[in-house]
């Protein structure tokens, strides 16, 4: 019995010391499946959506702060018809590019929303990280919608607030 007792706590032991929990922000969602081709010469306006996210937040004192898991939302409002995210950069405090989640067009089908999620344990981007998008859409449409939910709970505390991105030149 004890010899069995002593097993089971080594295997434990042993698988947890396998693989350290990848975080999922340096393994986003496989942007390749959602791939599309723009051609150079067409029709499609083009712009820019600047979106706040908070890795983490000060709490009590600027000495504190409290991570955060952020759900960034990528979303096409219109009915009928597909638009294309370009590019979707994060950025860090200090505006300092802490990743690039994709640098070729993707598209996202009427009404669909595509999603990019910031681990609790990723603070690389700090109290005032933020992500800049590059998008195309057909003349007349309405533009992509970018939205950040944060999110921490802690024991019986929650804690969660959203953020909505705006048009920059």
């Amino acid at each position: 019995m004890k010899k069995g007792i002593l097993l089971i706590l080594l295997m434990g032991l042993i698988a947890s010391c396998e693989d350290e929990k990848t975080i999922s922000s340096y393994n986003p969602v496989n942007w390749e499946t959602r791939s599309a081709e723009i051609p150079e010469i067409d029709s499609l306006v083009r712009g820019k959506s600047y979106l706040s996210v908070y890795s983490e937040i000060y709490s009590q004192t600027e000495h504190r702060t409290h991570n955060l898991t952020t759900t960034v939302s990528m979303r096409n409002i219109n009915m009928s018809d597909t638009i294309y995210i370009n590019k979707a950069e994060y950025f860090n405090t200090e505006g300092a590019p802490i990743r690039t989640y994709f640098d070729h067009p993707i598209y996202i089908a009427p009404l669909e929303t595509v999603e990019i999620v910031v681990d609790e344990t990723d603070i690389a981007g700090g109290t005032g990280a933020n992500f800049v998008f590059e998008w195309a859409i057909k003349n007349a449409i309405s533009e992509p919608l970018f939205e950040g939910v944060m999110i921490s709970t802690s024991g019986q505390q929650g804690l969660s607030f959203t953020s909505q991105g705006v048009r920059i030149k």
